[in-house]
């Protein structure tokens, strides 16, 4: 049983407040737990206005195809989420 698992460290341009923040980030989560039936949740940098570090996690029966669905996660943040800057990111297949 894979458990992939995707940390995404990313900017939120012009956030002036944790509030604006979270008002960004809330939709960002829901979608990709909609988009891709995974699990989304905001790890690091909760005190930081404009950063953020996002972790996306799924359990499969095939290690591949945990693979490719993390890594259409990235495509698909850094072509549908222009708010967002994608600065660092690591995938871990366990």
């Amino acid at each position: 049983m894979p458990v992939g698992l995707l940390r995404l460290s990313i900017q939120i341009p012009g956030c002036s407040s944790l509030k604006e923040k979270r008002s960004r980030l809330k939709p960002l989560l829901a979608r990709l737990h909609h988009e891709f039936n995974i699990s989304a949740a905001e790890l690091e940098e909760m005190d930081h206005w404009q950063e953020a570090v996002i972790a996306c996690a799924v359990v499969s029966n095939d290690s591949a195809h945990t693979q490719r669905l993390l890594q259409h996660v990235l495509v698909w943040l850094e072509n549908n989420w222009p708010d967002v800057l994608v600065f660092d990111h690591h995938l871990e297949i366990l």
